[in-house]
């Protein structure tokens, strides 16, 4: 297939690859094309993943259906809605810090001695991380750098997942971070989102984040999603997990009265700070 003055040649292994993806795979990897790249062509996608044009429109307009892409002729954009936002941890800090601090120590609540945790990375998970001092004992699985850093002379028993380190958040990502979480269990998770949507769910803008936050919420017995209320009817890049994967959401008093009555009404434990 030829785009531009070059010639793209699709093996064979990657056409079998992508007719053997999963649907969501699929779709998870044209994210992270989009996101690589700008954006995606319906050919090129057709011929390397082995799929027909018709499966891989049906896939964009998915996609666009939940905010993660806008449809062009022949192809996609990532939309200009601010889904790529993706500020660095120091960025964060200073941003809603009193509500963080306020969530935090509703979460400690949750928290009992002797418990395994799992945090994800992100400044309430820190907020969070900070507070865990007033235990004696616990066992914090991780995949944020400055979260291990934060608890080091503590007598927890902390476990980093490994992985490649993102830069902008100091978490590990990739396979290597997914396939030692599979082999965990936490009692419970504290969860840092970008995005909380009543239909689209969970979202974070970046897609290897998104793959290793499925995981442990996989990996855990009670999921508590952490984030002010400013994260709330936003969608961001790439999906985590549906709302029904959740148990508890914290978040600050602001939260409008309606959206807590629809989570309370999805079986969802809310508690305002």
């Amino acid at each position: 297939m030829k785009t531009k003055g070059r010639t793209k040649i699709v093996s064979s292994t990657e056409q079998q690859r992508g007719q053997q993806m999963l649907i969501e795979e699929r779709r998870q990897y044209i994210l992270a094309l989009a996101q690589k790249h700008g954006r995606v062509l319906v050919d090129e996608l057709s011929a390397s993943l082995g799929i027909s044009r018709i499966t891989i429109r049906k896939d964009l307009d998915y996609l666009e259906s939940r905010g993660q892409l806008h449809r062009t002729h022949g192809g996609a954009l990532l939309p200009s809605t601010g889904t790529l936002s993706d500020p660095s941890l120091k960025e964060k800090e200073g941003l809603h810090s009193g509500e963080k601090q306020r969530i935090a120590a509703a979460a400690i609540d949750l928290i009992q001695e002797g418990r395994c945790v799992l945090l994800d990375s992100g400044t309430t998970t820190t907020a969070i991380a900070r507070l865990l001092k007033k235990f004696s004992y616990l066992t914090i699985i991780t995949n944020a750098v400055n979260i291990a850093a934060e608890l080091n002379g503590t007598d927890f028993e902390v476990l980093l997942t490994g992985g490649s380190l993102r830069k902008n958040s100091f978490s590990l990502v990739g396979p290597l971070a997914e396939e030692t979480l599979r082999d965990m269990h936490a009692d419970i998770l504290f969860l840092g989102v970008d995005g909380f949507d009543l239909e689209a769910g969970l979202t974070t803008p970046n897609v290897m984040e998104s793959r290793v936050n499925r995981a442990m919420v996989k990996a855990a017995s009670t999921v508590v999603v952490v984030c002010d209320s400013t994260k709330f009817k936003r969608r961001s890049l790439s999906k985590i997990v549906d709302l029904d994967m959740i148990h508890h959401v914290i978040t600050d008093s602001n939260l409008p009265k309606e959206t807590a009555d629809a989570l309370q009404g999805l079986n969802i434990k809310v508690t305002l700070v």
